[in-house]
């Protein structure tokens, strides 16, 4: 790579840092224009916005993204003539400019300079979109249900190749963008004026990049310089070292002379009186006079040495540690950075939906690590559009049920304590349904009928976290698979944090989510089991204590002991790590027990010593070893000896697993056996969708028939044994939406699984196939092979 390319990768990089906060300001001020703010401010914040997309037009022309730059000229022009007062703001005018905020959103993602065919046709249409709204027609938008508001004109659209022309003449004749009124108070960046819903100081980065205040990095070189004198120190223990070693040199090579002396003085020829000649006297208490004054030496260095290395200790000691709190500061964010885009999706979900939601976000102010966020934010979005698309109602049900008719959706971050902090997202919608939990659970066989009539409400919500387990009637593109809240769990549990719910009829549900602010230091026991140690998150470890052996029992084939008023499973750690079988140790008839936890889930295992209580820093294990089934990471001790950090989370399902474990993989070999076996009955009028389909299915091995349209595939369906229906809506004489009516009504295929797959994808067709009786609602236009599979393989 030249210099020049180099130089162009970096001015790129640099420039989608800028444009991404230029599209999260307009974004963010298009979100408060909606709420009708009084006239002086919505002229402020028009005007705000207008100079952010004349920012990011500039920086788009510098880096030579035309296409950007050209569409942004064309949202310019649009917010220049609402500043004239020669438009009025609408709902699809706000529509038209999110669609035109997203495409340049889409386009900062591609990372090629240049766009892909698909790309450039897609800007194009949202100029020519643009250019007809300054003309007074507005388009409705692109893959959102259609506003029934529109401005009608006998204005003629400008052509685009005119509209090119044309803003490219504007651009090589701009001028200095003039100064903003004296009523519109432009704030420098950062932008709290556009963001103070969110609690924050201003947009941030993207997950390859983060802003540093220029005094933490003071700080941080404060505490750089500061190691200098633990680099003299070091150097001063190395040169005292050295001092040792070379005494201890002379002392070996001249010993073995002066004692030799002393020896050979011994051996001479006595005086009359008896005693050793005076020579041989002398040289052997020179000999002891010499050693005796090594060692004395040889102490003091010592001694010496051992005072200036605690002081050292101790002092480097607490450099480290100002050094790594410095460093975990920079890597920290406010929470803002992630929920920054929620009032948007909210937005475009709430509308979609025909639903009236407030967003409310408190604590965006409150920092936490970096990974933590980048890891938290799915898991949030989740479960965001759980509580829109399951909990809050539409404006029409909350009027019925005397509820306002605009839902609230509340998102909260507080700090617990020093090393915590707790989210909560509730919604007052309809709550969860925990008849529908039960008997998903049930149809899922994650519970029986026995269990199901036993179960507490505190059980009953846990199971919303079993794959496979949902409330959804139906399958669509924003949720009803049942494997979301499963992942969100996980997700939540790898980072050492918990989940719970709490929900009420009618009142609404509520998460929280209990979280670590960092992920970089945490304090460890070290533990050994099955001849190797371990390293287990001490925020995990209930207790460790010694338990004999007569208090285990035996229930329901699983060995349980007493702990704290409970019964708790009790399993052997070296067995769930597939470690090499040893003996059970024990002393007198005694174990050692390790209690953990993860939410509401307790377990307990055997383990042979428990070492000490350290600091831990966790390590990864490298790409190559990016998920390894029970271990978090790894540590490095003084020693230098490497040791895995065990995730409590993957212990606890891997120790569920061990007793269930041989009718659990019976069951999915005989799953397995059972799908070759399967057949599906495709109804689609259209040839090519209708091969597509066929040759998906077939590939993945099932059995498939073909129908050409509803009559046919009712007939066929009658003549034949099917497991499963998959069709289309639009079809000649019988349609989908009539096909699963007419199935659902025949008592023979009351039970059948039918999933419609369409080009339509308003509320209404939605609607429609759950009042018809669809279990799955696919739309061709976010269509995928492995999508349409995964349904099919949860719904028989």
């Amino acid at each position: 790579m030249t210099k020049e390319e180099e130089f162009l990768k970096r001015l790129l990089a640099t420039f989608r840092i800028e444009a991404e906060e230029h599209v999260t300001a307009i974004s963010s001020g298009l979100l408060e224009l909606e709420k009708h703010p009084v006239a002086e401010r919505e002229k402020e914040i028009i005007e705000i916005i207008f100079r952010e997309a004349h920012s990011l037009k500039g920086a788009a022309r510098s880096v030579n993204l035309s296409h950007i730059e050209l569409l942004c000229q064309a949202m310019e022009s649009l917010f220049s003539a609402l500043k004239r007062g020669e438009m009025a703001l609408s709902t699809p005018l706000f529509d038209l400019l999110h669609e035109s905020t997203d495409v340049v959103s889409k386009l900062l993602s591609i990372p090629d300079t240049a766009p892909a065919p698909g790309e450039r046709s897609r800007v194009q249409a949202m100029r020519q979109k643009l250019a007809d709204a300054l003309q007074g027609k507005i388009a409705p938008p692109a893959k959102k249900e259609t506003v029934k508001e529109t401005i009608e004109t006998t204005a003629t659209p400008t052509p685009l190749p005119e509209l090119n022309a044309r803003l490219l003449e504007e651009r090589d004749a701009e001028k200095p963008l003039p100064e903003p009124e004296a009523t519109a108070q432009v704030e420098p960046q950062p932008r709290p004026e556009l963001l103070h819903t969110l609690g924050a100081e201003g947009p941030y980065a993207s997950s390859e990049t983060i802003r540093i205040p220029a005094t933490r990095l003071d700080s941080l070189l404060l505490k750089a310089e500061e190691l200098m004198s633990a680099k003299l120190a070091v150097r001063q223990h190395a040169k005292l070292v050295r001092e040792l070693e070379a005494m201890h040199k002379t002392w070996k090579e001249q010993w073995p002379q002066l004692l030799s002396e002393g020896l050979k003085g011994n051996n001479a020829p006595t005086g009359k009186t008896g005693t050793a000649a005076p020579a041989a006297t002398a040289a052997l208490n020179a000999f002891l006079e010499y050693n005796q004054k090594f060692s004395s030496r040889l102490e003091d260095s010592l001694l010496g040495l051992r005072k200036t290395t605690e002081e050292d200790f101790r002092s480097i000691g607490t450099m480290v540690n100002n050094l790594l709190d410095n460093m975990k500061s920079v890597m920290m964010l406010p929470f803002s950075s992630v929920v920054g885009t929620f009032p948007k999706l909210v937005r475009d979900l709430s509308r979609e939906q025909s639903k009236e939601i407030d967003l409310v976000m408190e604590g965006g102010e409150i920092e936490i690590d970096k990974r933590i966020l980048q890891e938290i934010k799915d898991p949030l979005i989740h479960l965001v559009r759980n509580s829109i698309d399951h909990g809050i109602e539409t404006a029409e049900t909350r009027r019925q049920k005397n509820k306002a008719a605009s839902g609230s959706l509340k998102i909260t971050i507080s700090q617990k304590d020093s090393g915590k902090i707790e989210m909560i997202i509730a919604d007052n919608g309809a709550g969860i349904n925990l008849d529908k939990i039960k008997r998903s659970a049930l149809k899922q066989g994650t519970i029986t009928a026995e269990q199901a009539a036993a179960m507490s409400l505190e059980d009953a919500l846990a199971l919303i976290f079993e794959s496979g387990v949902t409330t959804s009637s139906i399958i669509t593109t924003v949720s009803g698979r049942g494997l979301g809240m499963a992942i969100v769990r996980e997700k939540i549990e790898n980072l050492g944090g918990t989940i719970s719910i709490q929900t009420a009829a009618d009142e609404g549900t509520t998460f929280t989510i209990q979280l670590p602010l960092s992920l970089a230091t945490f304090r460890g026991i070290l533990i050994q089991t099955g001849g190797q140690i371990f390293a287990v998150p001490t925020m995990n470890v209930e207790c460790i204590q010694r338990v004999p052996l007569t208090d285990i029992k035996t229930v329901e084939n699983r060995d349980t002991i007493q702990l704290h008023g409970k019964s708790v499973s009790l399993v052997r750690l070296d067995q769930v790590l597939e470690l090499s079988p040893k003996p059970l140790a024990e002393e007198d008839g005694f174990i050692s027990v390790m209690a953990v936890a993860i939410g509401d889930k307790h377990l307990a295992f055997t383990i042979d010593e428990v070492l000490h209580e350290d600091e831990i820093l966790l390590k990864s294990l490298g790409k190559q070893l990016s998920r390894v089934r029970n271990i978090a990471g790894a540590t490095v001790l003084g020693s230098g000896r490497v040791i895995p950090i065990l995730n409590v989370s993957d212990l606890i399902k891997s120790a569920l697993k061990i007793s269930a474990g041989g009718t659990r993989l019976a069951a999915v070999a005989k799953r397995e056996k059972e799908v070759k076996l399967q057949s599906v009955l495709v109804a689609e009028d259209s040839i090519t969708a209708r091969t597509l389909f066929v040759n998906i299915l077939e590939s993945a091995g099932y059995k498939v028939t073909a129908a050409v349209d509803g009559v046919d595939a009712f007939t066929k369906l009658c003549d034949g044994d099917f497991d499963l229906v998959v069709s289309d809506v639009e079809m000649p004489r019988l349609n989908g939406f009539e096909l699963t009516e007419r199935i659902r009504d025949d008592k023979r295929f009351e039970e059948m699984p039918v999933v419609i797959v369409t080009s339509l994808e308003s509320p209404e067709d939605k609607k429609r196939g759950i009042e018809v009786g669809a279990n799955a609602y696919i739309t061709k236009q976010s269509f995928d092979q492995s999508n349409l599979i995964e349904v099919i393989q949860r719904l028989i």
